[in-house]
């Protein structure tokens, strides 16, 4: 018996970076902006592991116009309460220059227990994602999901690259968030399950054992949430763009349709080796748009403007069907132009051969970012 379709109402969060608007370093939030941040948007805002980082989260939505708005506001009310303590909201996967650690951590109890169980390798995560959540209500349809769209991570990721700076370094990477998130425990791609309740079976071993208390210290790229029954897309870099957060929300959940639609009329994406979905997706962290990645169907190198043009093509029923063409419209501007990866190394290295020093650069990489981070839809 096939399971009843999914409903696929959707949430999305956003991390973000805090900064000094003088010296454009990464800042902590005053308690008082943060009360103030409570008194205007309540639990959609919170703190993160480092203090110089805040996440918003939007209700459960069933419509893009309402993500749109949505996400704006939050984004308005942060950046404007922000902005009276002197500080800026920054949407990128890394801040360019900082060094990780310099803030401390959030006075929170989960937080002191993450870094007394992790310790280095936790400490200086300074990165900034984006996640969202699907509603699967069917446990098994969840993993069955799970399981397929695996595939797709890596195009997720190449659209919302963001991270190519370290600690005043260009690493040669379009995320370099992912190699930092590598650092922890039960990340990466997540493995392959039967059922629901293989998953469980699996999840009970780690938490009897005392290794964890719930599914929320998993921390893959895919995952069942812990608390809610939604498939959790965490693969990718926070998008300075509302647009290009919107489409590739859009794009997530436009793939698990597609993939219903085909369970629907028996059909399945093909499985393939882990391994294999994993060089897609150490690609898309070097290379991004730019690049290539593994077509897995036929065992080449396809430039990602190809991949991205066949995907949509493949998701377009289901685009019509979400109300997301719009949005869908935008993912082949970003194949073709580039992500906010691209625009950054373009500023920094357009400042340098202006005359910059490197610090400079990377403060009109900041104020770009900032810009970009406050600006409504172009859309």
């Amino acid at each position: 018996m096939i399971a009843r379709a999914p409903s696929l109402t959707f949430g999305i969060e956003e991390e973000f970076h805090l900064v000094d608007r003088e010296t454009r370093d990464v800042a902590v939030a005053p308690e008082a902006m943060m009360r103030d941040l409570q008194d205007h948007i309540g639990p959609q805002v919170g703190p993160e592991f480092l203090r110089s980082q805040i996440e918003v989260a939007t209700q459960p939505l069933s419509s893009f116009k309402d993500a749109r708005r949505e996400l704006a506001q939050l984004r308005r009310i942060v950046i404007d309460i922000a902005d009276q303590y002197g500080l800026a909201l920054l949407a990128s996967g890394t801040h360019p220059f900082a060094q990780p650690g310099e803030t401390g951590t959030t006075d929170k109890e989960r937080y002191k227990d993450l870094d007394r169980e992790l310790a280095g390798a936790i400490r200086g995560l300074a990165v900034c994602g984006m996640h969202v959540h699907a509603g699967i209500e069917d446990d098994d349809l969840r993993i069955d999901l799970m399981n397929q769209a695996r595939y797709f991570l890596p195009h997720l990721l190449t659209l919302s690259t963001s991270s190519p700076f370290w600690r005043g370094i260009d690493t040669g990477l379009k995320s370099y968030r992912l190699t930092v998130m590598s650092r922890l425990p039960r990340s990466g791609l997540p493995g392959l399950f039967a059922s629901w309740g293989e998953y469980q079976r699996t999840l009970a071993v780690l938490i009897n054992a005392g290794i964890i208390e719930d599914g929320s210290k998993i921390w893959w790229d895919l995952r069942p949430s812990a608390r809610f029954p939604t498939l959790e897309m965490r693969i990718c870099d926070v998008c300075p763009r509302i647009d290009d957060t919107l489409t590739i929300t859009a794009a997530y959940l436009c793939i698990l349709r597609m993939l219903w639609r085909r369970k629907r009329s028996n059909l399945k994406w093909r499985t393939y080796p882990i391994s294999l979905i994993d060089e897609n997706r150490w690609r898309a962290q070097r290379y991004g748009a730019s690049g290539t990645l593994l077509d897995l169907s036929i065992g080449s190198l396809v430039p990602f403007a190809n991949l991205a043009e066949e995907l949509c093509e493949l998701i377009a029923e289901d685009a019509r069907a979400l109300d997301c063409e719009r949005e869908i419209a935008n993912l082949r501007e970003i194949a073709t132009t580039g992500t906010s990866a691209d625009r950054q190394l373009k500023t920094w290295k357009q400042a340098l051969a202006d005359g910059c020093d490197e610090r400079d650069a990377f403060i009109a990489v900041i104020d770009q970012l900032v810009a970009e981070t406050a600006s409504p839809s172009t859309h």
